[in-house]
């Protein structure tokens, strides 16, 4: 029997195994080293996100992240998707990850030893940003951005890190070296080592974030703890290039692991060259491709529905720098537990009752959570018997229940969303793998918060007086509509799905 048939073939567990730990002892080469990956690059995204979230809020407000995300987010994610396309034709597949990967790493590290100890020197003047957000009520926020725009940079680069390395990257090259009888075993495992380290990371932003308590007020203890923090970030960022790189000349050469391997390289199939009008008329005419585009579309426009109201409470909640992103670590932390224990408990669902029961159950419990959410936020004031007689106030109640709505949605996310998700991917044809995965996680997904962000930002700005927390009933209800749209798109893609599998494992037979 041959290295590939043995290496294809459906392998047998006892039904603790199965349940527990569905790899096989000879897999862990492989399994492993990818896990691995996805720990640190997950443990940088959660600092990441903590330290975006702290510096931008902080400074311009929580209302800003509509705007931070439409104007500088959206424009950037696109920018980014045609120039890998571009790049996609050029470089081989090991040298395109690190194009992509080390100008990050490059960037955080500068942002804390040079960037921000010149913050001062580097943004106008605040009375000046002041005069001029008096001066046009309307266009308050944008002052309020450029006000701190290196700080409106660290926010881009930060969420582009989710959508380019953790969403485009890791899961491409997931999808790259594979197989599908592998895929449905260690793609609910991924996310179980992933947010192993979004548990390391939250603590490590709440430890160095509680380091204040060592310094006088005086000095900047929030510029003390960025510099431990995007540290970590860059050592986490090269252990992550490292291991990749290990991968490519220790794993990826052995048929048993990958198929390629097997072939002669004159006989590999040549990367498809088109150029990038040819790629998105090819993209956009695919029925599939569009289904997955509305899914990531409508998770990210929901999660940023509910999100962006939270934070405009947390912020009232926690003014003080470190206490923010203190609070924001611990938040990272409780998702981290909640998600392994959502991977634990859910990780069976999609391998015993199929693709679209564990598809539909995001939407679901997201529906669920945010209504919830609004309803306190939007009643608060009815509810507040509530928070009389659990000893707290309504503002805290408020950001508690949104901590948890937010853990929830996450946890969901990481155990059954990207996993679903990125199946999906796998049966398609080489084009739609590469170019269709740039265009779908990364352009979808920031049209799915710029979506909620252009809303949320028309109805802050036809008022002079309009905050996060008046549009909340109106944002509650496009929330519903959102999801609906989210469930009709998996129900669809659901079917295609099955019928594609179906036929690839049909031309594994045959051949």
């Amino acid at each position: 029997m041959s290295v590939k048939s043995l290496s294809q073939k459906e392998p047998q567990f006892s039904k603790l195994r199965a349940a527990i730990w569905p790899i096989q002892n000879t897999e862990m080469k492989k399994f492993l080293p990818m896990g691995l990956m996805m720990f640190f690059i997950l443990f940088i995204y959660t600092i990441l996100r903590d330290t975006k979230d702290t510096l931008v809020v902080g400074a311009s407000g929580a209302e800003a992240i509509s705007f931070v995300k439409f104007w500088g987010v959206t424009p950037a994610s696109i920018l980014f998707v045609i120039l890998y396309a571009k790049l996609s034709n050029i470089l081989s597949r090991e040298n395109l990850f690190y194009t992509c990967i080390i100008p990050f790493i490059l960037f955080f590290g500068a942002f804390a030893l040079f960037i921000y100890p010149n913050k001062a020197f580097l943004h106008p003047n605040p009375d000046t940003v002041t005069a001029m957000k008096q001066a046009i009520p309307a266009l308050r926020y944008f002052f309020a951005l450029w006000g701190s725009w290196s700080y409106s940079i660290f926010y881009i680069m930060a969420e582009l890190w989710g959508s380019v390395i953790v969403s485009l990257l890791f899961w491409q090259f997931a999808n790259e070296i594979t197989r599908t009888n592998e895929a449905k075993r260690f793609y609910p495992l991924f996310p179980l080592l992933g947010n192993i380290g979004l548990i390391f990371s939250g603590q490590t932003v709440r430890y160095l974030s509680d380091i204040r308590k060592l310094y006088p007020p005086e000095v900047d203890a929030w510029g003390i703890s960025l510099n431990y923090m995007m540290s970590a970030v860059v050592v986490a960022g090269l252990t992550t290039v490292a291991i990749y790189w290990w991968m490519n000349r220790n794993v990826l050469t052995d048929p048993f692991y990958y198929d390629a391997a097997a072939m002669p390289k004159k006989e590999k199939k040549e990367k498809p060259k088109l150029s990038m009008i040819e790629s998105l008329k090819y993209l956009f005419t695919s029925k599939y491709l569009g289904f997955i585009v509305l899914i990531i579309m409508g998770y990210g426009m929901s999660i940023n529905l509910v999100e962006v109201t939270w934070k405009s409470e947390l912020k009232m909640q926690y003014a003080n720098e470190n206490a923010f992103a203190a609070f924001m670590g611990n938040f990272s932390t409780f998702t981290g537990i909640a998600t392994i224990a959502l991977i634990l408990l859910g990780k069976g669902i999609i391998r015993r009752f199929g693709w679209f029961t564990g598809a539909i159950l995001t939407p679901l419990i997201l529906s669920i959570t945010g209504v919830l959410f609004f309803t306190f936020v939007i009643f608060s004031d009815s509810l507040s018997w509530m928070t009389l007689l659990m000893g707290t106030t309504p503002l805290f109640m408020a950001v508690m229940i949104g901590a948890t709505q937010n853990i929830l949605s996450k946890g969901t996310k990481y155990s059954l969303f990207d996993p679903t998700k990125e199946m999906s991917y796998i049966p398609l044809d080489q084009e739609l793998k590469v170019k269709g995965k740039a265009a779908a996680d990364v352009i979808g997904g920031r049209l799915g918060k710029s979506g909620g962000a252009i809303v949320q930002q028309f109805l802050l700005v036809i008022s002079a007086t309009a905050t996060q927390l008046t549009i909340a009933p109106y944002t509650c209800g496009l929330l519903l509509v959102v999801i609906f749209a989210w469930m009709f798109a998996v129900g669809g893609l659901s079917k295609m799905y099955n019928q594609k599998v179906a036929e690839k494992e049909h031309e594994l037979k045959v051949a």
